[in-house]
């Protein structure tokens, strides 16, 4: 079995304005990353159109009305400090939940190992109530709830090595004992959650706090020491990974020291575990990063990695 890259061209349509970080050039680097000749062999899905009954498995009803309702047929319209829409937005999110949701099926299915999700905007800060974080609807826990609810699954898990703590994860995660969030990011940064005091209702919530400046040597002993064993006790039956790459050396919003070896191996031990306790089932999709020859070239490395489990 190969890997799915699965997308939509509409995910390119969410326009943020000039000057803001998550902006279109960034998925446009990762697709060109894509279109090298190691990655002749994925296998290239279109991402279908989520529905609203898709967005409301784990966001509130009225938010997701009052969203599309805030979709501005011209110009932008901010949603927060830092989360800007545009007439291309609502398209974007239906496609970005849709592709984690095709990846959920696709792996179920066994029609593939894995699948990465190239798509914006990204969703790990997004709550069940609001936007947050450049983040509209948390499109990995919607996987998550799509895979227990279509599929049967009982115990899915999320680990996130994104610079940034997805509060909006875990919030969703830390009462359910059936599914784990891991996340391993930078402390202090936003949005000021993770600590590894938060530990949800059967500890199925596990956090590590890297300090600025931490290298990728660091990281690795921090997914080694805590997080893969904690992900291979919890025993998911589904694995998603949170892809982002913000924590990379080069990325300006952020002062971690990773190099985009650190996230090839972090996808491969991974998917180790994956392959001990499910099969290999795993699903991925972008978060953050933001220097685009840093982004490119990691996202590149987590595909590598993918393909090679």
């Amino acid at each position: 079995m190969t890997t799915a890259l699965i997308t939509h061209a509409a995910c390119l349509e969410h326009d943020t304005g000039p000057g803001h970080p998550e902006r279109i050039a960034r998925l446009k680097s990762v697709l060109q990353a894509m279109a090298a000749a190691e990655f002749a062999a994925l296998k290239h899905e279109e991402a279908p159109r989520a529905r609203v009954g898709d967005l409301e498995l784990m966001h509130d009803p009225d938010y997701v009305a009052a969203f599309f309702d805030a979709v501005p047929s011209e110009g932008h319209e901010a949603l927060d400090g830092d989360t800007v829409i545009s007439p291309g937005s609502g398209e974007a999110c239906l496609r970005a939940a849709g592709a984690v949701l095709r990846g959920v099926d696709m792996v179920m299915a066994g029609e593939v190992k894995n699948a990465f999700c190239a798509v914006r905007p990204p969703g790990h800060h997004a709550e069940p109530d609001h936007a947050m974080g450049f983040c509209i609807f948390n499109n990995v826990a919607i996987g998550a709830a799509h895979a227990r609810k279509q599929h049967g699954l009982k115990r899915v898990a999320v680990v996130d090595f994104d610079v940034h703590h997805g509060n909006g994860t875990q919030d969703m995660f830390a009462k359910n004992a059936e599914t784990f969030y891991a996340s391993c990011h930078q402390s202090p940064l936003y949005p000021g959650t993770g600590s590894p005091r938060e530990t949800g209702i059967a500890h199925n919530i596990v956090n590590v706090e890297m300090a600025p400046g931490a290298s990728g040597a660091e990281f690795r002993h921090a997914m080694e020491t805590t997080i893969l064993p904690a992900l291979e006790k919890f025993a998911p039956e589904l694995v998603f990974i949170s892809a982002g790459f913000d924590a990379h050396k080069d990325d300006p919003l952020a002062g971690l020291h990773y190099a985009s070896e650190d996230f090839f191996w972090a996808t491969a031990a991974i998917c180790a575990i994956a392959e001990k306790v499910c099969g290999g089932r795993v699903v991925t999709t972008l978060e953050g990063g933001y220097d685009l020859s840093a982004l490119a070239d990691s996202a590149a490395a987590h595909v590598r990695a993918l393909m090679a489990a």
